[in-house]
């Protein structure tokens, strides 16, 4: 019985020192984990000369208004969107008449698979900030609300979310 204790304590001496020598040598074991050491400050890139800000909703979504070829329109920003996509209503809102519209591709959701109408968006307006050409699709089932998918977005100068805030650049 002695003997167990003892050897227990010794396994547990060693596993707590090679523990203690792990945490104080944390960042050369695994350097991928703490963000690297900056010694000097080199000058920053360009800075994005125009931002906009915008702050979620109680639920923790973006939902922002954005003019579509100069309809106001609300939209649920979706970085897990491919496109933007539009819902019917709001097609028709954007002077886009349900006779143009052809639902010809298909796209996977987390809802399944649903019939979309490839279109491409003149304009879409945030504020000051005008994007045109913008590929996007009108989809045949019930949105509740539009959404600004990455057909608009990676085509921005860059997106974050910095201080609870998206941040948009161009």
């Amino acid at each position: 019985m002695i003997r167990w204790a003892l050897r227990t304590v010794l396994v547990w001496s060693v596993l707590g020192y090679a523990g203690f020598l792990a945490w104080q040598n944390h960042d050369a074991l695994f350097p991928f984990a703490s963000p690297p050491r900056v010694l000097a400050t080199a000058p920053a890139a360009r800075p994005a000369a125009n931002t906009l800000s915008f702050r979620p909703d109680h639920g923790g979504h973006f939902l922002i208004t954005a003019a579509v070829n100069g309809s106001p329109l609300r939209f649920l920003v979706d970085t897990g969107a491919s496109y933007v996509t539009l819902t019917p209503e709001d097609a028709r809102a954007a002077g886009i008449p349900a006779s143009d519209l052809r639902f010809t591709g298909r796209v996977a959701t987390a809802n399944g698979e649903v019939h979309v109408a490839p279109i491409k968006l003149r304009e879409i307006r945030l504020e000051q900030f005008t994007m045109q050409d913008v590929d996007a699709v009108v989809v045949d089932t019930q949105l509740t609300v539009s959404l600004l998918g990455m057909s608009f977005l990676k085509r921005l100068a860059g997106y974050e979310l910095r201080d609870g805030a998206l941040i948009v650049s161009w």
